[in-house]
Parts: structure tokens; sequence; C-alpha cells
């Protein structure tokens, strides 16, 4: 149902520029918003013109209006003034009213409509009956962008959305829980993820300088239609969860970029177990002297180069060495070789998707 501060808005602008007065009732009586004192207008008087079959009646300087969708009476709307004008003022006021409450009705469908394709709650006939109904192009190219911004029900960051993506471009605003916002972006015929991943990093940048929230944006595939959108948008959830655990580091995560990341993913959990164990024994790798893992990442960073790696940590080549060193004598592995190097890499990302789990579970 449309807001009472939508509808007093409307009213309030209406009145600025035409100086009538209005006001809304609701069928029962109760006063909705009113741009004057409307003690004098009885509940037993709005009811009674609810109930009766006159499209609109007269009582002093007041025009009594009625408010309809699709032929059912939702609101009774008063006018009122003594220019001639009073009358029409009412009859554009009502017109406004109705055509916001279609707008409004049609956005709640559309979020419904989206919310069950990302679900997966629709069959393959109404995705294309309710798509006509709902006027949305079926076979636009199109991406799912999940924007999670660790506030629930966070309705400043969907309107700072919704001022940079229009619906009458096709895009679409959403939401399928509470802590995650969800872009349905459609695309032009030669847009490709490298405009994807433009539009992913302006939405950071824009929602950080706004909202002052350091938001996670992760996206998928593009789908050539729209009952494949589904698809995109769980591509996106995985390419959201992957960068949370794999690359803290990146705000920004492609399913199509996730690397090694999205085979651990997938992996099963007594498989990680047993490679843990295998890999580690009874060391715990959380245990692990957090300087000499810091140290190890920049050496991979740097390609197992020692002498860069040093000099970007501002320590003493033989100081690397005696981390490296250090490291080897408690899982026996020398990270300057690259089969133990990718063995380490590998085990400490598997560790931190077992520690993932462990936090999701607990």
């Amino acid at each position: 149902m449309i807001s009472t501060q939508i509808i007093a808005n409307c009213i309030e602008e209406l009145k600025q520029i035409t100086k009538v007065d209005l006001a809304v009732f609701g069928i029962d009586g109760t006063l909705v918003t009113a741009t004057f004192e409307t003690d004098y207008i009885t509940e037993n008087l709005i009811k009674g013109f609810a109930n009766s079959p006159a499209d609109s009646q007269v009582i002093g300087k007041d025009h009594l209006l009625r408010v309809l969708d699709e032929g059912e009476l939702l609101y009774i709307l008063v006018a009122s003034g003594e220019n001639d004008e009073t009358y029409l003022v009412g009859k554009i006021a009502v017109s406004q009213m109705q055509q916001l409450i279609v707008a409004y009705k049609e956005r709640f469908d559309r979020n419904n409509f989206f919310q069950n394709l990302m679900m997966d709650n629709l069959l393959l006939v109404d995705v294309y009956n309710r798509a006509k109904k709902l006027h949305i192009e079926v076979t636009v190219p199109r991406v799912v962008l999940v924007i999670e911004t660790g506030v629930e029900k966070d309705n400043t960051t969907a309107e700072l959305l919704r001022g940079m993506f229009s619906t009458q471009s096709g895009d679409f605003i959403t939401a399928v829980d509470e802590s995650n916002i969800i872009l349905i972006k459609a695309l032009e015929p030669n847009d490709g993820y490298a405009e994807i991943g433009k539009i992913a990093e302006t939405i950071v940048d824009m929602i950080n300088t706004e909202a002052m929230l350091n938001v996670r944006v992760g996206y998928g595939t593009i789908v050539q239609e729209l009952k494949d959108v589904s698809k995109s948008y769980k591509e996106a959830m995985m390419a959201l969860d992957v960068g949370k655990i794999f690359y803290v580091e990146k705000r920004v995560n492609a399913y199509g970029n996730l690397g090694i990341g999205r085979l651990i993913y997938q992996l099963p959990v007594n498989l990680c177990r047993l490679f843990i164990d295998e890999i580690f024994g009874d060391n715990d790798p959380g245990s692990f002297d957090e300087e000499i893992v810091s140290t190890v990442n920049k050496f991979f960073e740097n390609n197992l180069n020692v002498s860069e790696t040093s000099r970007q940590l501002f320590i003493h080549r033989n100081t690397l060495v005696y981390r490296v060193e250090k490291l080897q004598k408690s899982t026996g592995l020398d990270v300057r070789t690259f089969d133990d190097a990718l063995t380490f890499k590998i085990a400490m990302m598997v560790y931190n998707y077992m520690k993932y789990l462990d936090g999701n579970n607990s």
C-alpha cells in the first residue's frame, strides 16, 4: 500500500501549486493526511459518502471525491476552497493518487516477481506470463550484483542505489534477506565484464562516500534471458562468500575470477579436514606467528623472490630467511621451493574455509 508520507507529499505539492486545500480520508472515516484543519469533517460524513453511489458530493465549500483502484474504493479525497477550480483540482488530485497507487503496486509486484525468480519459485510458463504483465523485457542481457552492507534493513543504501540505477533503463533493486541488497542490472548488447567491474567499483566508492559503509560486492555471469537471472544471482552469492573467505582485501569479486577459491569452496568438509590433518598434523595453523604468516604471504606476492620481499618489508634478507626456516621447522614445508609454497598456500586457504564454516555453524 502507498505510504502516508507519499500521499502527504502529493497533496502538499498540489496545494502549493493550486492554493486549494486537500485532505485524504480512509473509507472508515479516519484522517490519513490533510493540508488544513478538518475537525468539522465527521467520520459519519465520510462513511456516508463512501457508502453512497455518488461519484462526488459537495458540502458547503468542500468537494468529496472517490479514489479508486481497479474499481475498488480506497480513499475519500476532500478538496476545500471557494473558487470555481476547486472541483477540478480535486479531480487532478484523485488522478495523481490513482497513478501513484498503480506505480507502487507495480513496484511491489515487480519486487515480488524478481524475488521469486531468483529463488526459483516460479514455473517457466509463469516467468514469461508475469513478465509480460509487468512489462519486463525477457531477452535483455542482465547480470546480478549482490551488495553486502553489514547493516540489517539498510534503506539508505537501497535508496542510494535506486538513485543510481533506474527502472526506466531496465534495472531493478530488491532483496531476499536483511543483510544484502540485490541489483539486477540490464546491460547494453556490447557491455562486458569490464563494464560490470567498473559499475561494482563505483557502487563501493559511492556507498563508502555517501553512507560511510565499507560494502562488499559480488557479481555473477551475464545471462541472456530472464529465466536465467537466478543462475547469475547464485553465482553472485558464491562470489561474495568466496571473496570473504579467500580474498578479504578485495571489495569486489566476480564469479568468473574466483580462481582456486571456487574449487576449495565446493570441496566436501570431510575432505578438507583430511587435507588439513595431512599437511599440518597436530599443528594448528591458527597458532602460527602472525608476523611469519604475513611475511610468507608477501613472499608469495613477490613470486618467491627473497630480495624483493625483504626490500618491501624493510627487513634484512637473513631475517626473511630466518622466518621462512622457522615455519619450515613447524610444518616441514620449505616455502622457498615451488611445490612446498603451493602446498602451504592451498592448505592455508582450506584452513580459512574451515574457519568460515565453523563460524557459520556456531
